[in-house]
């Protein structure tokens, strides 16, 4: 019986104590304010870095590359390049960069090539029937050389902007000075396509499709624009990679693809302008970066 007392009694004891405390709570809560603290002394405007080596602030920076092209249908491209590129600030630079393309097709080129012309052998029998319904769409002889069209060179200049940089640490024991850079410019593009045959974009009649192939030159212009990764190891040499958006229209297989009614979608018995394609062209870049002059460090 004493214990039960003693138990109601502890009980009591901790309910008033906390009433009291959360009555004293709510009954001193007031808005919040805080004070504005004026920085002073040596330390008012100083950067929030000081030291800082620029690795790009006047710098002048010679960069040869490789540029592989991705997802592409019938042709790979690998662009040996070069860019040549000069920092007004460590944050803003103007740069030229420009290469020339090779080609490699792909796995779907060189079966078409094996299944579609050489097993058919429509070059020796054209007479045939399944050859005289792919004459306009499919050569007799080598794709890659008669129809496919190819990247042959780009040129382009860039902005190039540095909003990130910093330090990666390998297990902690290996630190290299590392950025971020994003760039954008119109870009030059040197490419060859099936011509035009059948009739061109205006309607004039050209010659017929079928047993016509042969590539043809031409130059577009178009956007481009990507994201890089840089590392630097020592104060005049770095690498990096990075990746670039090129998209434009192109005819990439050389097919008669639109120009027909209704509203042009359908084939027209013609290769032209109106069969090209956009492309959200693509590319892989690795650079390997020299930079003139000495190293500058901030104050």
């Amino acid at each position: 019986m004493l214990a039960e007392k003693t138990l109601m009694r502890s009980i009591a004891t901790a309910l008033a104590i906390t009433t009291v405390a959360a009555t004293a709570f709510f009954a001193g809560e007031e808005e919040a304010s805080a004070q504005e603290i004026q920085l002073t002394g040596p330390l008012a405007g100083a950067p929030a870095v000081r030291k800082l080596r620029l690795h790009r602030d006047g710098r002048f920076e010679v960069t040869p590359n490789v540029s592989f092209s991705l997802l592409d249908e019938y042709q790979r491209t690998y662009m040996p390049g070069l860019r040549l590129q000069y920092h007004f600030f460590d944050w803003l630079g103007l740069a030229a960069w420009g290469g020339y393309g090779f080609q490699v097709t792909t796995g779907l080129a060189d079966q078409l090539q094996e299944k579609a012309i050489d097993e058919r052998n429509c070059a020796g029998n054209p007479n045939k029937k399944e050859c005289r319904l792919t004459a306009v769409n499919l050569t007799r002889g080598n794709l890659a050389d008669d129809q496919l069209a190819r990247m042959q060179w780009v040129a382009a200049p860039e902005l190039h902007f540095i909003p990130f940089r910093g330090k990666i640490a390998l297990f902690s024991a290996l630190f290299v000075d590392t950025d971020i850079n994003i760039f954008v410019g119109p870009a030059i593009v040197g490419l060859q396509e099936r011509a035009d045959c059948g009739k061109d974009t205006d309607g004039n009649s050209l010659d017929p499709c079928s047993g016509n192939y042969k590539l043809e030159s031409r130059v577009t212009v178009a956007p481009t624009f990507g994201l890089g990764l840089n590392f630097y190891p020592t104060s005049i040499f770095g690498f990096g990679a990075e990746f670039r958006g090129l998209p434009f229209e192109w005819n990439t297989g050389g097919f008669d693809n639109a120009g027909g009614d209704p509203d042009g979608e359908f084939p027209d018995d013609a290769v032209n302008g109106a069969d090209r394609e956009f492309k959200f062209n693509s590319m892989i870049t690795v650079n390997l970066i020299f930079r003139f002059p000495d190293l500058q460090v901030s104050e």
